[in-house]
């Protein structure tokens, strides 16, 4: 089966990013964000959410 937006889903688990914690930093619900990523989101969406992930890990990572 393939899901919409997997590489986004992929690279989200490597950098042990929840997908709540993206929604959060993009300032929307965790049920909305869930369904955006129900369909295959736009480039633009992509990379917005590939920085979200980025920023958040780099985060995660300097607190520890």
């Amino acid at each position: 089966m393939n899901r919409a937006n997997e590489t986004i889903r992929k690279h989200a688990k490597e950098k042990s990013v929840f997908l709540w914690e993206i929604a959060d930093f993009l300032g929307v619900s965790e049920p909305t964000f869930m369904r955006k990523m129900r369909h295959e989101l736009s480039e633009k969406d992509k990379t917005a959410i590939t920085n979200a992930i980025t920023h958040i890990s780099e985060n995660k990572t300097e607190k520890e």
